[in-house]
């Protein structure tokens, strides 16, 4: 079947795996009626019911310690928090609870929690329902961090993480949801009806290249292809890799990479500072610095909040042509 965007995928994902699996309840803001506002949730009411899908309060850490003891005694919450900006407010259950709580009992309480959140800007929502934001999560030990790109990766992502002990959080960027009322920048893919898992720490190569490595997530993927076809017309060949997951993490692809083409950049959405985007530059040059024929080029959010003016808004956060001029200056 056709999709459009990562939010329907991502719900026919949950609803395959709840019908499958009778532990799982959904939680959270406005997942009822509304489907959590960007979709992620969108039908599972009608089929589930109330006992199932259960709308919240806006209380974030009481929603996420009630899914640490759900999780505690046997089932499975999925978590929609509308923003991703909103998870400091339930932050001590996440980084204190929900990402220790299956290492400090030795393995007695697994903490099988699936969080989904939306992400990024690019449409004017400023400082505060902007960000990205996962890079505090992939810091922190006990979480995987998962990005998808496409309704495909989207789906069996969230399949792979409805069957994962661990808490998982899912970041969908909000200019990849598909829905009506947002700037759209993804696209309609044909994805399998039957339930299929992608692995986590499993990047995809989007587009194969000899010149140099892009390395991208989220909405940075669709601006790092149109990007590379620019580069294509002047006879540069780009690699465009998406990441796909951040923890796990597909070290062996992204060196390899580097290593073929001696050239990297990487491209984020999140700020620059202490973010993936200087992770993953440390991973390259610790195992492929021989190899690489210039320094490794970063393109991230300054570290400033996101402007609500748009002007200012595009002008921090990388677009096409932005990660276009700093591809090229690694050429000349």
């Amino acid at each position: 079947m056709k999709i459009r965007g990562i939010a329907q995928a991502i719900a026919e994902g949950i609803r395959q795996e709840m019908e499958r699996n009778d532990r799982i309840v959904v939680l959270g803001e406005d997942v009822t009626y509304w489907g959590a506002v960007f979709g992620f949730t969108m039908g599972l009411f009608d089929k589930f019911g109330r006992k199932r899908v259960i709308d919240t309060p806006i209380t974030e850490q009481t929603f996420m310690g009630i899914s640490v003891g759900a999780a505690s005694s046997g089932l499975h919450p999925v978590v929609s928090l509308m923003f991703v900006d909103f998870l400091g407010a339930g932050f001590d259950q996440m980084f204190n609870h929900m990402a220790k709580n299956y290492y400090m009992s030795g393995g007695q309480y697994p903490m099988p929690i699936t969080v989904i959140t939306a992400i990024g800007g690019g449409y004017g929502d400023s400082s505060q329902h902007s960000q990205v934001l996962y890079s505090l999560f992939a810091h922190l030990p006990g979480f995987k961090v998962i990005v998808p790109s496409t309704p495909y990766d989207a789906k069996g992502l969230t399949i792979k993480a409805l069957r994962d002990n661990n808490p998982v959080i899912i970041f969908g960027h909000k200019l990849l949801t598909g829905l009506p009322f947002l700037p759209f920048e993804g696209n309609e893919e044909e994805v399998p009806e039957e339930p299929y898992e992608i692995e986590f720490g499993k990047a995809a190569i989007r587009k194969e290249g000899t010149d140099l490595t892009i390395i991208s997530a989220g909405l940075m993927v669709h601006r790092s292809l149109k990007a590379a076809e620019m580069l294509q017309k002047e006879g540069i060949s780009a690699e465009v890799i998406d990441v796909r997951t951040f923890v796990p993490l597909d070290e062996e692809t992204i060196i390899k990479s580097a290593r073929k083409t001696g050239r990297v950049l990487i491209v984020d959405e999140d700020y620059m500072s202490y973010g993936v985007t200087g992770e993953i530059a440390f991973r390259i040059q610790s195992k492929a610095l021989k190899d690489l024929k210039v320094p490794i080029s970063r393109l991230a959010v300054p570290d400033v909040p996101i402007p609500f003016s748009e002007p200012l808004e595009n002008a921090v956060i990388p677009n096409v042509n932005t990660i276009y001029s700093e591809a090229k200056k690694l050429i000349q």
